[in-house]
């Protein structure tokens, strides 16, 4: 039974999309506790996760909302109250979980989520850890297990990741090093290069340079078996086509800002492949209860030491403020692993 909740709730939302130095770009707010439906969790918050699709979703465009546009794709609480059709979680339970774009996100004291996109925390993380890992681990394990098909059988083989300091390279070295691929990531800053070893990767690449005569140096002269490119492709798409064997798999999380030509994948019968973290939820797939089992799978993963998180930053409380300064840094594009927002202010 659900504990006596508020009407109301403290949140950080938008009216209108504007640059995130304009004082509207986020704003503190009082507005309504979301809507649970009959396969909802209620989660109170107690951590939110700030990821690059948040600016995205914020960045300037002539859209004006008539009720606040809440962002926040991933975090970590309790279970409060639930709908007649969950069957996954008990009122009281720790979790961990990714957002649903089409929703209410986490930058509030409450959010309302399908029971598929919630896991049980890690017991040996706190929230602020927790909440650090859902949408960029999600992403990970679809990238290596679902679309580039890795297993055990690939121990051995090597995996080039574009970007593996950011939140999901540094998930997916961690579950490459896992399956025994050798792991190359490319950085450009001493403590870059330092986060990516310290997360699984055997060989760092400067990308602010050629890669191609790098990769020939480290020994890579014939290529690479399979990339992760967690950056727009479109600027490395000629050293992508360079640098991956014939008969490689590529596989992209980000848009690609321009045009490229696909021919170079025809001749070498490379295998191209897209990374959406809720393309299951979305279209309401057969095989959506996977996303649950993902994040048990990466929840147990953490508590037996195989991952770890990888925040490396905390800002309290959650406040406009603070989440001005998150979705500051990361367009600034200096940021390393995850930031996480903590608690809301007692009243």
């Amino acid at each position: 039974m659900a504990r006596f909740l508020p009407k109301t709730m403290r949140a950080v939302g938008l009216y209108k999309y504007l640059p995130i130095s304009d004082p509207s770009s986020l704003l503190d707010l009082e507005v309504a506790l979301p809507t649970v439906q009959k396969n909802d969790v209620l989660v109170e918050v107690k951590a939110t996760a700030v990821n690059p699709i948040d600016t995205k979703q914020r960045a300037p465009k002539p859209t004006i909302e008539t009720s606040p546009r809440i962002l926040g794709f991933d975090g970590a609480g309790v279970v409060v109250a639930k709908g007649d059709a969950t069957k996954l979680f008990k009122i009281g339970d720790e979790v961990f979980f990714t957002g649903d774009f089409r929703r209410t996100g986490s930058n509030a004291q409450y959010v309302a989520l399908d029971e598929v996109i919630v896991g049980l925390k890690p017991k040996n993380l706190t929230f602020e850890q927790a909440a650090a890992v859902p949408l960029t681990g999600v992403t990970a394990y679809e990238s290596l297990y679902d679309r580039l098909l890795l297993s055990k059988k690939d121990a051995g083989k090597s995996l080039l990741i574009i970007n593996s300091a950011g939140g999901v390279g540094s998930v997916a070295s961690q579950l490459a090093k896992n399956l025994g691929l050798n792991v190359i990531g490319t950085a450009s800053r001493k403590e870059t290069e330092e986060f990516s070893l310290a997360h699984g990767v055997d060989t760092v690449l400067n990308h602010t340079k050629d890669l191609i005569p790098q990769l020939e140096a480290k020994g890579f002269g014939n290529g690479v078996d399979y990339i992760l490119v967690n950056y727009d492709p479109y600027p490395y798409w000629d050293t992508l086509m360079q640098a991956i064997k014939p008969q490689g798999k590529i596989c992209l999380i980000v848009d690609s800002s321009g045009l490229v030509d696909l021919q170079p994948l025809k001749d070498k019968s490379v295998t191209l492949v897209s990374e959406m973290m809720l393309t299951r939820i979305k279209y309401n797939t057969d095989d959506k209860f996977r996303h649950h089992e993902i994040l048990q799978k990466i929840s147990k993963m953490l508590e037996n030491g195989q991952l770890k998180t990888t925040l490396t930053k905390v800002l309290s409380p959650i406040n406009a403020a603070n989440l001005k300064e998150a979705h500051k840094l990361l367009e600034e594009k200096h940021t390393i692993g995850k930031i996480v927002l903590s608690k809301f202010d007692e009243q």
